[in-house]
């Protein structure tokens, strides 16, 4: 008999216990954002879009080293280089990115591409809203990832 008395005492605890928890919580504030009203806060060290950073000169950062593609791993990064240019230059080295594609329906956010890039020329950005019906949509290419260009 004491058993039982013991298992019914905590239960009821147990119970009180769960109930106290959803009274605070009923009785505290909403935190609500008025998305797409006001746009959300990230912290700073969100994943988002990735951005291919430009120099102080407005030369892209990118030399083409393939190391961000080879970090990659899921595979959803595609380079291909070419070389600049005394008329042309596009970037300050000797080789540039011609095509840099991102695949966004393979990109799971690692990071890892960031952390391998030894000219810092990607990093992630606030992008959020990648969405869409059509995967092809998703491929994201290198204008469309490029940051402005500084007058």
């Amino acid at each position: 008999m004491p058993g039982i008395i013991n298992e019914v005492l905590s239960s009821t605890a147990a119970i009180a216990k769960g109930m106290s928890v959803t009274l605070k919580e009923m009785l505290s504030p909403t935190i609500t954002e008025n998305y797409p009203d006001e746009p959300p806060k990230f912290e700073q060290r969100y994943r988002g879009r990735h951005v291919l950073k430009r120099d102080e000169n407005g030369l892209e950062k990118c030399v083409a080293c393939f190391l961000c593609s080879a970090a990659c791993p899921v595979d959803c990064i595609y380079i291909e280089a070419a070389d600049n240019t005394e008329t042309v230059r596009i970037s300050g080295a000797e080789r540039y990115a011609k095509v840099y594609n991102i695949d966004y329906s393979r990109c799971i956010f690692c990071g890892y591409c960031v952390e391998a890039c030894p000219t810092d020329a990607i990093t992630h950005g606030h992008g959020f809203e990648l969405a869409s019906y059509n995967t092809s949509t998703l491929i994201y290419r290198k204008e469309q990832l490029l940051e402005a260009s500084r007058p």
